[in-house]
């Protein structure tokens, strides 16, 4: 797929259905009716999709998480198949065993498995059974992605049968109010049987369900390749289906039945953004002690105010402070690379 073969009438209609919200959505069925709204959908809407999974992805490799060695991924709701294929590129195919693919769209099924094959040649790529979703046997690495907002209560129930098989689940969805809550209610139910990766910097209970913190919610933003904003066809494409490139907000839980790796004590989590005043930057910050309103003044860290404000990176921090006044800071970076 080019820019050139894009098909901007399947894009239009795609937005459409988004714009009708999802309940009405998800009733008229699956998206899809040619293959060429999938092509065209997994080369724009799914490739900002593959943006924030690069990001989750960045941080588990920040935290020194991998999948479960050899691991079968399925990717369950698939769409496009942009998900699996962007955790299969981020740790080599000869870290899987095979992929399976799932959609209540056969159209989806066939582009996920094509796609994954053409990418993969080398790994061994199906597609669920019915047999398959109905049985006992265990999942290795189950990835979820931008199906939560959709989904009837029959169908939650069966996903939520498949998470109880899966040895590792990584889930993605949108960082809206609703949808990031109701993927944190679902976390707190998983907390008996997984050790709860990322986002969160502890194994407690999520904060934003404390009764003063309604108005919270736990999400982030993957930053979109700077290349972007000078290439006219993703500037069309922006305007076209009013979307802000800029902004990839997104929420998502990582969770693995090995026993937690962990990160050493101290470490924070920002919530969000940090807003940037011309004295100071504050931020939402979750840790082992729940939420807080933290405060940077500049003039305290002056190179750690403007990291907040530029960093690509997932902000996990251990602070210095005082209080909820924090006097410097230290990032979780990725180890140094190896001396050639």
């Amino acid at each position: 797929m080019t820019w050139s073969e894009l098909d901007w009438p399947a894009l239009d209609r795609l937005r459409q259905k988004f714009l009708n919200g999802p309940a009405a959505t998800a009733a008229a069925g699956p998206y899809w009716e040619t293959p060429s709204d999938l092509a065209s959908y997994d080369f724009t809407y799914g490739e900002r999709i593959g943006w924030k999974w690069d990001h989750v992805l960045r941080e588990l490799k920040l935290r020194n998480w991998s999948p479960p060695p050899g691991a079968a991924v399925f990717d369950w709701g698939c769409g496009s198949g942009v998900a699996a294929r962007r955790i299969i590129a981020a740790y080599g195919p000869a870290a899987f065993s095979s992929l399976t693919v799932w959609d209540h769209s056969p159209l989806a099924c066939d582009y996920a498995a094509a796609a994954a094959t053409k990418e993969f040649p080398g790994l061994k790529v199906d597609q669920a059974t019915p047999g398959f979703i109905a049985a006992a046997e265990p999942i290795g690495l189950l990835v979820i992605s931008h199906v939560l907002n959709e989904l009837p209560p029959e169908a939650l129930a069966s996903l939520q049968g498949l998470i109880a098989r899966a040895d590792a689940v990584l889930w993605v969805e949108p960082g809206t109010h609703a949808v990031s809550r109701q993927l944190g209610q679902l976390r707190e139910s998983f907390r008996a049987a997984f050790n709860v990766v990322a986002p969160c910097t502890h194994a407690g209970s999520c904060p934003v369900f404390a009764e003063d913190r309604a108005r919270d919610w736990c999400h982030f933003f993957a930053p979109p390749p700077g290349e972007i904003f000078a290439d006219s066809n993703w500037v069309k494409f922006g305007q076209r289906a009013g979307i802000d490139l800029r902004s990839l907000p997104y929420c998502f839980v990582a969770l693995d039945r090995r026993p937690a790796a962990g990160q050493p004590e101290g470490w924070s989590r920002i919530i969000g953004r940090p807003e940037h005043f011309k004295p100071y930057a504050r931020w939402l910050n979750c840790d082992a002690a729940g939420l807080q309103d933290l405060e940077l003044p500049k003039r305290a860290d002056n190179a750690l105010f403007k990291q907040l404000e530029r960093s690509k990176l997932p902000l996990i921090y251990r602070w210095t402070r005082d209080g909820d006044k924090v006097s410097t800071g230290e990032a979780l970076l990725p180890p140094p690379s190896p001396e050639v």
